[in-house]
């Protein structure tokens, strides 16, 4: 996770990280400030085998076909590298400096459908659909080539641990990102165990919804040191660590940090 760069460090710091071994680097898609999906292009020319994605996009805030065309265009432009995270998003003063949030419910309908028009603008035309916020009709207007990915550029997706709405939702597609919804509000699980009794709710969904478990992703966040284990969390159910320390607001932090490799697995 590279928070608080500007594109040209991103490039940087994806070059760095790619050298020193880690699978992929991410950013957090903000409604105002430095644009996300430039600066994943600009890693982009700047790698080769590293993937590129957002922890997290919150869809509810961006037009499902915006999202598709920026996510496709890069998608071809690096050869298939890149990954998608979403979610209802996080309240915070970057949001609601702009605009008051409509409630949660509403949050939740527009990241339903933003999913449903994303997945089929991803599957090519002719596509239309017809919901309660969006309404989108077959258009034979420049249509782009096809992602690299098929049948899209996948999918991971928030899903709250305690609300079976939302970890429906999440089993849907093509990842979890597990969350807890506890008295304190949302985190992630603390612990590998806690992590197993999610994976374990999810794989269940998947079978009720007769959807494969292999290839579905489950993605932890987390903060170590250099050569850290985290084959635990890998046990549990992981398939992504994704290291995750908000807490750096110095590059050169940063750099020392992904210089060091990723933990072991």
């Amino acid at each position: 996770m590279l928070p608080f760069l500007d594109a040209a460090q991103v490039a940087e710091a994806a070059q760095v990280a790619e050298r020193h071994g880690w699978d992929g680097i991410f950013l957090a898609e903000v409604v105002w400030g430095v644009d996300a999906w430039v600066s994943l292009t600009a890693a982009a020319m700047r790698t080769g085998t590293i993937r590129l994605g957002t922890m997290l996009t919150p869809m509810a805030r961006f037009k499902p076909w915006d999202l598709a065309s920026r996510v496709g265009t890069l998608d071809r432009l690096s050869g298939g590298r890149v990954q998608l995270a979403v979610g209802l998003g996080a309240l915070h003063p970057g949001w609601t400096a702009f605009e008051r949030d409509a409630g949660r419910r509403e949050r939740a309908l527009l990241l339903d459908e933003g999913l449903a028009v994303y997945d089929g603008l991803m599957r090519g035309q002719p596509f239309a659909f017809d919901g309660q916020r969006y309404q989108v009709e077959p258009t034979d207007f420049f249509p782009p080539d096809p992602p690299v990915q098929q049948p899209r550029v996948p999918v991971w997706v928030v899903g709250a641990h305690g609300s079976p709405k939302s970890m429906e939702r999440a089993a849907r597609w093509d990842g979890l990102v597990p969350n807890v919804r506890d008295a304190g509000g949302m985190r992630g699980p603390e612990s590998p165990a806690e992590l197993a009794e999610i994976v374990a709710a999810a794989r269940r969904l998947r079978n009720e919804a007769g959807l494969p478990w292999d290839g579905y992703d489950v993605v932890c966040e987390g903060v170590t040191a250099a050569g850290d284990p985290v084959r635990e969390w890998g046990q549990a159910g992981a398939t992504w660590w994704i290291e995750s320390d908000w807490s750096v607001t110095d590059p050169e932090v940063l750099w020392r940090r992904i210089q060091a490799g990723p933990p072991t697995t």
